[in-house]
């Protein structure tokens, strides 16, 4: 193994999440947050949550009050409890093999430690190490370096036995943010311009689950 730890991201990197369940759930709450609005398309749902992120998209971009965003949140709950999400072909696999060699699994992401947990129940038939999800206070979250010092703290890690694999922005900043090598999970790009910007700046891009999981795994 490369890695003794893989920190990974968890909608669009590890299941399909993104355009059955996070952006439909959006298009409804706008229905009756901003009417006004015309509906995003899918591409530019991605490209906020790529740059600033999906917590400024909100604040900052469509100015949510605490109400509004309560009543998103709400929405989106509900979305997420009714649907669960596939993983990606060949992730469960991969995720069984490095922890049989012993690898630390650790997910850092914008979906809640529940869903996350049902998921690799589901799929893998075991569970993270470690989440940090949406539930934490937002300083906790990424892009900020918090589940990374945490986790380093936890399994007594130096950065150089980690790996971030994340499919957008927040993943790689949170990465650089505490000299960690970051691979961009390419499988998921729809917007070239997300694409683009992945491959100058990651240390690591992969187009398919296999070629991540041929990397991964190798000595």
């Amino acid at each position: 193994m490369r890695y003794r730890c893989l920190i990974l991201d968890h909608d669009d990197t590890v299941v399909k999440s993104t355009p059955e369940i996070h952006y439909p759930s959006f298009l409804e709450a706008l229905k009756t947050l901003r009417p006004e609005i015309q509906s995003l398309s899918l591409e530019e749902f991605v490209s906020y949550c790529f740059n600033p992120g999906f917590s400024e998209l909100c604040k900052d971009v469509l100015k949510f009050n605490k109400d509004e965003q309560e009543y998103q949140y709400k929405v989106w709950k509900n979305f997420t409890e009714k649907k669960h999400p596939d993983f990606y072909p060949g992730f469960s696999e991969l995720v069984a093999e490095y922890k049989k060699l012993g690898g630390i699994i650790c997910v850092v992401s914008h979906s809640e430690s529940v869903q996350i947990m049902r998921d690799y129940i589901i799929h893998c038939n075991l569970t993270p190490d470690l989440i940090f999800g949406w539930e934490l206070e937002e300083h906790q979250r990424k892009p900020n370096p918090y589940p990374i010092i945490e986790i380093m703290k936890n399994f007594n890690l130096s950065n150089n036995e980690i790996l971030v694999l994340d499919d957008l922005k927040p993943g790689l900043d949170m990465a650089r943010s505490c000299n960690v090598s970051f691979a961009a999970a390419g499988w998921s790009h729809i917007v070239p311009e997300i694409e683009n910007y992945m491959r100058k700046n990651s240390d690591f891009y992969f187009s398919t689950v296999d070629a991540f999981k041929e990397f991964i795994l190798s000595t």
